[in-house]
């Protein structure tokens, strides 16, 4: 069956092929800050773009009304934000700070997510993360038409937890992710070893 997205479907509908055939996406926790309120919340529409410059990309969307998300008026007013990689431990704190709140209302305290300064100038990370990505805005694309905003961000430091890091030498990280599959969470389990390539 082939899915003319031009006329075939609508908006809602092209979100479920995607997210469902896309598979795992990687959730990250962005942190953004505006008149002392901390504003997080999780994307799954998220994803590397390149390591020279390094950065990132995440695809903001808009509220009901058509006014932008917080995320996105506060990158746009403050040109950075903070990345953090979710981990099995705080699927629930992650999930829940998926819900919609007020400008002035804070998913870290309604939701109670500590959250630490690690670099100056960019919003705080949420704690004991096992990885956070300090991001400035490059650029926002222009895709046309929709309600939805890619946003590239330059990665300018990244942390990493000690305890992630298996081997200082060659710089081997592990740590236990969460991704997306359609509507529902995934831990990815067992890892599997490339075959030699002949």
């Amino acid at each position: 069956m082939i899915f003319d997205l031009s006329k075939d479907t609508k908006l809602n509908e092209n979100y479920k092929l995607m997210a469902q055939t896309i598979l795992p996406r990687p959730i990250a926790w962005v942190v953004t800050e505006d008149n002392g309120v901390v504003n997080i919340a999780p994307f799954s529409y998220f994803i590397g773009l390149s390591s020279e410059p390094a950065s990132v990309l995440i695809s903001v969307g808009h509220k009901a009304d058509g006014t932008p998300k917080d995320t996105l008026a506060n990158i746009r007013k403050n040109q950075k934000c903070t990345i953090c990689m979710v981990e099995e431990k705080d699927l629930e704190k992650m999930h829940f700070s998926s819900k919609g709140l007020g400008k002035d209302e804070s998913e870290a305290e309604q939701f109670d997510i500590e959250t630490e300064v690690m670099v100056e100038g960019y919003p705080p990370a949420i704690k004991e993360v096992p990885s956070a990505y300090f991001c400035t805005l490059n650029q926002e694309i222009d895709l046309g038409g929709g309600m939805t905003i890619p946003l590239v961000l330059n990665v300018k430091e990244i942390f990493l937890d000690d305890r992630i890091i298996t081997d200082r030498e060659r710089l081997s990280i592990s740590f236990k992710p969460v991704a997306r599959i359609g509507k529902s969470y995934a831990f990815l389990g067992e890892e599997i070893e490339a075959p030699a390539i002949p």
